[in-house]
């Protein structure tokens, strides 16, 4: 049933909504905190939580991807970030985390124009790879052809191909698109690939052969995409249409599951388990980690789209300092707001309503909560 409204008398849309917009309704079997998995496997992959750390740079370095490793989850690193632009970038680091608001839109274009070198991606890498966890890169669709061959030769598990919005059937007049059917097919890697934020956009990628979609559009705390373009996509309605596809794409490739990772708007636990119950395997997050004392950003965040040579759609924003990452994931909590103890809170929410795994934790019954805040 599509619930629609009138805009006025050119125009109707459909009603969505994000993840303030609903709730989770308890069942009548709970369970013990400690009896749930909240495990999650893609491809070959076992990891002890559903996290992925954001392939950004103010998250994201050599060592916090090593560490989200040792804790569990997966850290992904932004192949095209200061790391694989400057053989030292901590002193620019600084530079970005102490520099005046009003310059540091202007500031970042510089720093980030300097030319990646392939030599660094290799390093980086295998650096990663040297700690014994998981190696996950993430590359923009643009990027992918010119890198991709080197990423791959430095023994990269997991592939990510990561934008603001990533399709399967992108038209250009001035290039040769990425054809991600064929680039996906030839490679020797799962990929992940996204964003995308609607049924039609998620089932066309999920045909490529992606081994999982990245759900959002526009949602995260750095981005301004709605602001500077007019698009945005509620998460909660996102993920459930992704979700959708991918249960069509099940029927009709004859049982290939793809991976639904919701990544933006995921500011606090409740988010997270919200997203889940929505639907998604696995969450990817920046700014939830952003706040961790032993991340790059040292408490401030940004992505990719705030250095963006022609067009930023993001800013350097100041998240503060909370707790170190394990504390963030793992607890205990000293606050009651939902920023640390992630894996506790998806824990006691699974138990409460009487889910043992997250497949069946999707399976939660939701209710609209027209009392909670319009935020996101």
């Amino acid at each position: 049933m599509v619930n629609e409204v009138e805009i006025g008398r050119a125009k109707r849309a459909r009603r969505v909504f994000a993840f303030d917009d609903i709730a989770i309704v308890p069942n009548r079997r709970t369970r013990d905190p400690q009896d749930v998995s909240v495990g999650w496997s893609i491809d070959a992959f076992q990891f002890d939580i559903p996290f992925l750390a954001a392939p950004m740079d103010s998250v994201v370095s050599p060592a916090t991807a090593i560490r989200m490793g040792q804790l569990g989850g997966l850290g992904v690193l932004d192949l095209e970030g200061v790391w694989t632009r400057y053989e030292n970038p901590e002193p620019l680091l600084e530079e970005i985390r102490t520099m005046p608001a009003a310059e540091a839109t202007r500031r970042m274009q510089r720093i980030y124009a300097e030319p990646i070198k392939p030599e660094l991606v290799t390093q980086r890498l295998a650096e990663i790879r040297a700690a014994g966890v998981t190696v996950a890169g993430a590359l923009s669709p643009q990027r992918t052809q010119q890198l991709y061959k080197t990423v791959v030769a430095a023994g990269v598990d997991l592939f990510v191909i990561r934008g603001t919005t990533v399709s399967a059937e992108h038209v250009s007049q001035n290039q040769e698109p990425l054809n991600l059917k064929e680039f996906i097919y030839e490679l020797d890697v799962p990929v992940i690939v996204g964003g995308a934020s609607g049924y039609t956009p998620a089932l066309h990628l999920m045909r490529t052969g992606a081994a999982g979609v990245l759900v959002g559009f526009g949602g995260g705390a750095a981005s301004t995409t709605r602001a500077s373009l007019g698009i945005h996509a509620p998460m909660a309605t996102a993920v459930a249409d992704v979700a959708g596809a991918r249960r069509d794409y099940m029927d009709e490739s004859g049982g290939r599951y793809v991976h639904v990772i919701a990544d933006g708007g995921l500011g606090t636990s409740g988010d997270i388990v919200k997203a889940i119950a929505m639907g998604a395997d696995a969450v990817m997050l920046g700014t939830t980690l952003a706040r961790a004392t032993d991340v790059p950003g040292g408490g401030f965040h940004w992505g990719a789209e705030a250095h963006h040579s022609e067009l930023p759609r993001g800013n350097r924003v100041e998240v503060g300092q909370i707790a170190p990452l394990e504390e963030i994931l793992y607890g205990p909590s000293t606050v009651a707001d939902g920023k640390s103890n992630l894996v506790g809170a998806l824990r006691r929410s699974m138990a409460t309503t009487g889910y043992s795994d997250l497949k069946e934790f999707q399976r939660v019954e939701v209710v609209l909560a027209p009392y909670a805040p319009h935020s996101r």
